[in-house]
């Protein structure tokens, strides 16, 4: 078993937040956890008060950008319990995400411990009104010291936790991106490590100038095939049948989307997961076969789209109702991860 050392904060902040609208990201919770990788293996698992870290300016990873992380919620359940939803596959991905940037893997028991010790000491940062969460953090970055390009020799494994409200507080207006890319088949599009989202901040920062509030990415061969939107996959409601992008190593495998397909799924709706050519996309748009477009993910979890460019022509999605797929799908989930629905699928980890 795991000993995990733990030093308290001597003085809360708790109090200085709004947890009936927390601002996401904005506030870390009093503690955090962390653990170095030294000599091949993972050493100093403690719980430590919320601060600041020391490192060297030539750590490997602020040169090289050897760094993952992960995103997952915690919520308060009806009854009082803390529940973190699909810990197991956000562990996974966090791995394979290490994996592909030649980073330690860390080990499950290490992973879950720290989590349930640190949710535990925590946990009255765990907002309980409606639409709220707590986020939680895990990364991983490499520490050794040297300005070589190599593979990092030491590491250090972190998880931070912040009250969350909702991400998004409107509709999406998306630009189809044919000229930059977010990443391409056989890079890093799958990982959550931290280059890819720096990568798209120049193509996104004119995309909102444009007046747009993300991109819609495109394939980095060809720009004929619709990969996934910004920080979210995406899904569109075509004909009745509810379709997405099929999973490549250039889209990420969101937890999320694969909860969003379960749920299609259980209520007899046709599930398509193939290509999408962007042209194919258009002339559904220009036929009004598509009732629906909306975006999945850890942070925005369902959030629809009201504005495809696609070129040099806009096309309006229809207003969305609570007869929506997606917005029933929003209030399951909200329902399954609060207690309030049953959770056929085992999805909630009770804290």
């Amino acid at each position: 078993m795991i000993e995990i050392a733990k030093y308290h904060s001597d003085i809360s902040r708790i109090s200085s937040v709004d947890l009936s609208n927390p601002e996401f990201g904005k506030e870390c919770s009093d503690h955090m956890f962390s653990a170095y990788f030294e000599n091949n293996s993972w050493v100093q698992p403690e719980i430590i008060p919320f601060g600041t870290i020391e490192f060297l300016p030539s750590m490997l990873t602020l040169h090289y950008g050897q760094s993952v992380f992960e995103g997952m919620k915690a919520f308060k359940m009806h009854d009082g319990r803390i529940s973190i939803f699909r810990p197991e596959l956000h562990y996974e991905r966090f791995n394979r995400s290490l994996e592909r940037m030649c980073m330690p893997l860390v080990p499950k028991e290490l992973f879950f411990t720290a989590l349930i010790e640190l949710l535990t000491i925590d946990q009255a940062w765990v907002p309980s009104a409606s639409g709220t969460s707590l986020y939680i953090r895990p990364f991983c970055f490499a520490t050794e010291s040297r300005l070589k390009i190599k593979i990092s020799d030491s590491y250090r494994f972190m998880i931070l936790m912040s009250p969350a409200g909702k991400y998004f507080g409107k509709p999406f207006r998306l630009k189809v991106e044919t000229e930059y890319t977010r990443t391409a088949e056989g890079g890093t599009g799958y990982a959550k490590c931290s280059g890819n989202y720096g990568s798209s901040f120049y193509p996104v920062k004119h995309a909102i100038e444009q007046g747009f509030d993300q991109v819609l990415w495109t394939d980095a061969k060809e720009h004929k095939y619709i990969d996934e939107a910004g920080m979210m996959n995406i899904m569109f409601m075509l004909d009745g049948k509810l379709v997405t992008p099929a999973l490549n190593s250039a889209i990420l495998a969101g937890v999320t989307r694969d909860s969003v397909l379960t749920i299609a799924k259980d209520q007899g709706i046709i599930v398509e997961e193939r290509k999408i050519a962007v042209e194919e996309l258009r002339s559904f748009l220009e036929s009004g076969k598509v009732s629906e477009v909306f975006g999945t993910g850890t942070a925005a979890v369902v959030a629809p789209v009201k504005l495809i460019r696609i070129g040099d022509a806009d096309y309006e999605i229809p207003e969305p109702s609570e007869n929506s797929f997606h917005s029933k799908a929003y209030s399951l989930l909200n329902d399954i991860r609060t207690g309030i629905s049953p959770d056929p699928h085992g999805w909630n980890f009770i804290i």
